[in-house]
This record gives structure tokens, C-alpha cells and sequence, in this order.
């Protein structure tokens, strides 16, 4: 890690972009915690976040992040303790790509959210 870099924080090119959490499930903590950034997403996607992140825990084990990276997409990233032997690795990338793809919808509107309300982009929404 570079001086001046946080965790959440990492060099492209010359420009420091930022990362930032939207949500994470643990099955170590069994908790689930949605950044207070995103308070006002509506509740049905509050909720969708929440039982897909802890579904996803409770089945491979470990950690699940979702963040945004500094350009605004979202990545599901999964982590597990060096010692949790019930972790299961394969499970985990054969349940991120189902993630992919069932909520493809989900990922695609929260990344135009962010890119609006945060990151200020302005989209042509016009249909050519």
C-alpha cells in the first residue's frame, strides 16, 4: 500500500480512485452491514442486498463485499480466514458468476444510482 492510500483506496494509472463498500455479510460475525451512505435505496433493494449477501455466507462461508470501484461498477468480492477449512472456494466463484447473472438487473441499476447520485454523471437516457 502506497502513502496516502487507505484500505478502500487504490492507484490506477495516475489518478487515485476510491473504492467504497455498499454492503457485507460475514459468517464469522454472522452480521450483515449496508454503508449508511445508501440509507435512501428503496427498502425492497435494502432487503434484496441484505438476503442475497447473507444467503451467500450462510452457503460457501466467509466474507462478502460489494463495492463500487472508482469508475462506479460493482464487484462482489469474497474473502474467507486462512483457517476456515468449511470455506468452500469453488462453491464461492460458481455462486458470484449465478450472482452475476440473476441479478444482472439489480447490479446494472445500482451502478447507474451511483454514477448519478455520487459520482455526478449525467446520462442520455434518449433512445437512438
Amino acid at each position: 500500500m502506497q502513502k496516502g492510500q487507505t484500505p478502500f483506496t487504490h492507484q490506477k494509472g495516475s489518478i487515485m480512485e476510491e473504492e467504497v463498500i455498499l454492503c457485507a455479510a460475514s459468517s464469522y460475525e454472522r452480521k450483515f452491514y449496508l454503508n449508511p451512505e445508501f440509507e435512501s435505496l428503496p427498502e425492497t433493494i435494502r432487503q434484496e442486498l441484505q438476503i442475497m449477501c447473507v444467503l451467500f455466507t450462510e452457503d460457501v462461508g466467509g466474507i462478502l463485499t460489494v463495492v463500487y470501484d472508482g469508475e462506479g461498477n460493482l464487484e462482489l468480492r469474497v474473502e474467507h480466514q486462512e483457517n476456515d477449512f468449511a470455506f468452500d472456494e469453488i462453491g464461492s466463484v460458481l455462486k458470484i458468476k449465478e450472482l452475476q447473472r440473476t441479478k444482472a438487473e439489480t447490479f446494472e441499476s445500482l451502478e447507474l444510482f451511483y454514477k448519478i447520485f455520487y459520482l455526478g454523471e449525467k446520462i442520455d437516457v434518449t433512445d437512438n
